[in-house]
């Protein structure tokens, strides 16, 4: 019975023991966690303040600019402030600095295309060498860019076709863009027979672009003479218009001034093939 009565005040002694440690122990880290709770609530009420200050800034910039930078600066300064909670509470924060740098470099080298588009895109959401609707050639494409991303970019090109580009090289690449200055000129070029009158056949391809309801009389569309040679002689016409009538004015003036010079007249090179027999 001794025996017994002796176990339990050994035990309870030792409860006693841990209980007063734990004590102790919390008051000693007491006000440690206090100070972390009350450094988090204020730090997130920063960061807070600060996205609202940088969305004020970046105001100007593209919307999708704006969302991916707020995010991604509340999410370092969420890192940060969540190191500094663990270096308050006493936890050696050596370690979770390198290992954020140890995978910052592994992210990096997987990503390594994918941050070159990012880097692509943003410069050129900042510069802006064209915007949504702009009629562009790039990359060996020409379209309307419907969309324009961090990453991609996307066009719609004539044939009714949706391109996506990757920002990296169409940033560092050389940018058309044929909206710039608000009228567009169409380039197109047309041959004519090497004896027709140049003078009557620019005449009557004035008239005709002038007739279709897309195309600007000012400034005034232009018939040029590009080349003369191969047994032809190749015109310029150079109708202008305005933003998103592009291709129906390419594609119209084409057809309206070949029907002019049908029913003037004017007619096309044949082509000819010269065999000299040996």
């Amino acid at each position: 019975m001794r025996f017994y009565f002796l176990q339990a005040e050994e035990l309870v002694n030792k409860g006693s023991v841990v209980a007063s440690k734990f004590i102790d122990s919390a008051t000693a880290y007491a006000p440690k966690v206090i100070g972390a709770i009350v450094f988090y609530i204020i730090g997130s009420w920063i960061i807070g303040r600060l996205g609202l200050l940088l969305k004020k800034t970046l105001k100007k910039f593209d919307p999708s600019l704006q969302t991916f930078l707020i995010s991604f600066f509340k999410i370092i300064c969420l890192v940060l402030l969540i190191i500094t909670i663990f270096g308050i509470l006493g936890v050696d924060t050596s370690s979770f600095a390198a290992l954020i740098v140890g995978a910052g470099v592994a992210i990096g080298s997987a990503l390594n295309g994918t941050l070159g588009n990012f880097a692509g895109g943003v410069m050129m959401l900042i510069f802006k060498p064209f915007k949504i609707g702009d009629i562009i050639e790039a990359q060996g494409v020409a379209g309307t860019v419907t969309e324009q991303g961090v990453f991609n970019t996307t066009l719609l090109t004539p044939d009714n076709k949706t391109v996506i580009l990757p920002n990296g090289p169409l940033s560092t690449g050389v940018i058309t863009n044929f909206n710039t200055h608000g009228n567009l000129r169409v380039d197109i070029s047309m041959a004519i027979a090497p004896e027709v009158s140049i003078d009557k056949a620019r005449t009557v391809a004035v008239q005709a672009m002038l007739s279709h309801p897309k195309v600007l009389k000012d400034p005034a569309p232009e018939v040029s003479v590009m080349k003369v040679g191969d047994g032809m002689t190749t015109l310029a016409i150079r109708p202008y218009t305005t933003q998103g009538d592009y291709w129906e004015v390419f594609f119209g003036v084409q057809e309206a001034v070949k029907t002019a010079f049908d029913l003037n007249g004017i007619a096309a090179p044949v082509p000819h093939r010269v065999i000299i027999q040996k």
